[in-house]
Protein backbone atom coordinates (compact mmCIF):
# COMPACT_ATOMS: atom_id res chain seq x y z
CA UNK A 1 0.00 0.00 0.00
CA UNK A 2 0.88 3.79 -0.22
CA UNK A 3 0.95 5.98 2.09
CA UNK A 4 -1.87 8.08 0.26
CA UNK A 5 -3.71 4.73 0.89
CA UNK A 6 -2.85 4.18 4.37
CA UNK A 7 -3.33 7.43 5.06
CA UNK A 8 -7.36 7.41 3.34
CA UNK A 9 -7.84 3.98 5.18
CA UNK A 10 -9.68 4.13 8.41
CA UNK A 11 -8.04 2.44 11.99
CA UNK A 12 -10.05 -0.61 11.62
CA UNK A 13 -8.96 -1.36 8.01
CA UNK A 14 -5.34 -0.66 8.93
CA UNK A 15 -5.35 -3.31 11.86
CA UNK A 16 -6.55 -6.11 9.64
CA UNK A 17 -4.03 -5.04 6.70
CA UNK A 18 -1.56 -5.17 9.91
CA UNK A 19 -2.65 -9.26 10.43
CA UNK A 20 -2.78 -10.24 7.11
CA UNK A 21 0.81 -8.87 7.08
CA UNK A 22 2.13 -10.52 9.89
CA UNK A 23 0.25 -13.67 9.19
CA UNK A 24 2.38 -13.23 5.56
CA UNK A 25 5.22 -12.59 7.71
CA UNK A 26 5.65 -15.83 9.86
CA UNK A 27 4.75 -17.85 6.44
CA UNK A 28 7.96 -15.81 4.65
CA UNK A 29 9.86 -17.05 7.88
CA UNK A 30 8.59 -20.52 8.30
CA UNK A 31 9.57 -20.98 4.92
CA UNK A 32 12.57 -19.68 4.58
CA UNK A 33 13.88 -21.96 8.00
CA UNK A 34 12.28 -25.38 6.53
CA UNK A 35 13.38 -24.66 2.35
CA UNK A 36 16.03 -22.11 2.84
CA UNK A 37 15.03 -20.66 -0.03
CA UNK A 38 12.13 -18.05 -1.41
CA UNK A 39 11.25 -17.04 -4.47
CA UNK A 40 11.32 -13.11 -3.29
CA UNK A 41 13.56 -12.98 -0.51
CA UNK A 42 13.35 -9.13 -0.77
CA UNK A 43 9.32 -9.46 0.74
CA UNK A 44 9.99 -10.12 3.81
CA UNK A 45 11.92 -6.76 4.30
CA UNK A 46 8.92 -5.18 2.38
CA UNK A 47 6.70 -6.97 4.46
CA UNK A 48 8.11 -5.27 7.72
CA UNK A 49 8.54 -1.85 6.23
CA UNK A 50 4.87 -1.89 5.74
CA UNK A 51 3.67 -3.28 8.87
CA UNK A 52 6.49 -0.11 10.10
CA UNK A 53 3.92 2.60 8.23
CA UNK A 54 0.81 0.83 8.92
CA UNK A 55 1.79 1.08 12.57
CA UNK A 56 3.14 4.31 12.43
CA UNK A 57 -0.10 5.63 10.65
CA UNK A 58 -2.14 4.25 13.46
CA UNK A 59 0.22 5.84 16.36
CA UNK A 60 0.01 9.29 14.75
CA UNK A 61 -3.96 8.97 14.58
CA UNK A 62 -4.24 7.96 18.11
CA UNK A 63 -1.81 10.96 18.73
CA UNK A 64 -3.65 12.99 17.18
CA UNK A 65 -6.73 12.47 19.43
Amino acid sequence: MKLTELLAATIEELKGRETELKREMFNLRFQQAVGGSLENPMRIRNVKREIARIKTVVQQRKAEG
